[in-house]
């Protein structure tokens, strides 16, 4: 399929963490963008935000991701879709509470897209780290080809009983192997392609609609502040917990040029920056501020062992993201949290 380089897009979800900032870069990047949101409320702080871009921005209202033909309208007209529009959080009771949503979310937009959107040439699909990684105890570099059977398997075993990330994982693992489906169960006859991106967590400064207080922030910003400024671990989880991490907005850069790079049509990619341990994160924040606190002393990052790394090697090759260092997501993310008088 051709890359497509400039046009309307399509932006799911798009008062999210991450989606705001694929909005954002859209723009600037010479694109218009039509963000969906679930109502009028959360509509209000993307207009606001996108004034200056007048008619190349506009919002409309998807109540229900989950409803037959819930994105039928919004297709029409579209040159790409950006699928973002998936649940994220560790307090669901029932799996079904994230899995419905993010498998029925992801195949109904990709139904609309087949059925209304005639001018459609790429849809890009935000899924995640965790439908890759495999939880276990020895270090382990991933890559596209793994897939996290285990928490399918563990939801299924235990439902409502099953870890809450394990819930989390499924819903990611199972939502991104239905567009897979899609697609192969279509047998070429599609107008247009897939692109899924993988990250891992995502960290950064906010610019979607938050509230007065940091437990309003997102899942990831908000264990960020946690961990880093309010120090809710202890030394030794600072210097043996991690995992890996993407700045907010090279994910945002990432989504866009897997519309304009032709060679990302039909690929399953990995982005991500590298692995971290939180004294990682706690080292950068306390060089930059001194009241935050020091954290484990003794952590000597040349002999962390990371449990989780991804392959950059696919990502490197198709999209080549000039990745942010930890210092300047840490500085930036500082500067947002100052801005909003939490530090």
């Amino acid at each position: 399929m051709p890359a497509v380089d400039s046009g309307k897009v399509l932006v799911t979800g798009a008062n999210g963490f991450i989606a705001v900032w694929v909005v954002k870069t859209l723009l600037e990047q010479g694109f218009s963008v039509r963000g969906t949101v679930r109502s009028e409320s959360k509509a209000t702080h993307l207009r606001d935000i996108f004034a200056s871009y007048g008619d190349k921005f506009e919002v409309v209202i998807v109540e229900d991701i989950t409803k037959e033909g819930a994105f039928d309208e919004a297709v029409k007209g579209i040159d790409a879709i950006e699928h973002t529009a998936s649940p994220f959080h560790f307090k669901a009771d029932d799996p079904d509470e994230l899995i419905v949503p993010a498998v029925q979310g992801t195949t109904g937009i990709l139904k609309s897209a087949l059925k209304y959107g005639a001018d459609v040439k790429r849809v890009v699909v935000t899924s995640s780290c965790a439908s890759v990684l495999t939880v276990g105890t020895q270090p382990r570099v991933f890559t596209e080809a793994d897939w996290n059977e285990a928490s399918v398997s563990e939801v299924r075993e235990k439902g409502r009983a099953a870890a809450q990330p394990s819930k989390y994982r499924a819903s990611k693992t199972l939502a991104e192997q239905a567009a897979w489906a899609f697609v192969k169960d279509a047998q070429g006859g599609l107008p247009w392609d897939l692109v899924v991106l993988n990250p891992p967590f995502v960290f950064g400064p906010a610019i979607h609609g938050v509230g007065d207080t940091p437990e309003s922030l997102n899942e990831s910003a908000r264990e960020w502040y946690l961990m880093v400024v309010k120090r809710e671990i202890d030394n030794e989880s600072l210097a043996n917990n991690g995992s890996s991490y993407v700045d907010v907005r090279d994910l945002a850069l990432a989504h866009v040029l897997a519309l304009k790079k032709q060679e990302a049509g039909g690929e399953r990619i990995i982005v991500s920056a590298g692995p971290y341990k939180w004294q990682d994160w706690v080292n950068a924040a306390h060089k930059l501020d001194p009241k935050i606190s020091a954290g484990n002393t003794a952590y000597d990052p040349a002999k962390a062992a990371h449990l989780f790394q991804y392959s950059p090697d696919k990502e490197r090759k198709l999209l080549g993201v000039p990745f942010r260092t930890l210092e300047q997501t840490t500085k930036d993310t500082l500067d947002d949290l100052r801005a909003r008088g939490w530090l």
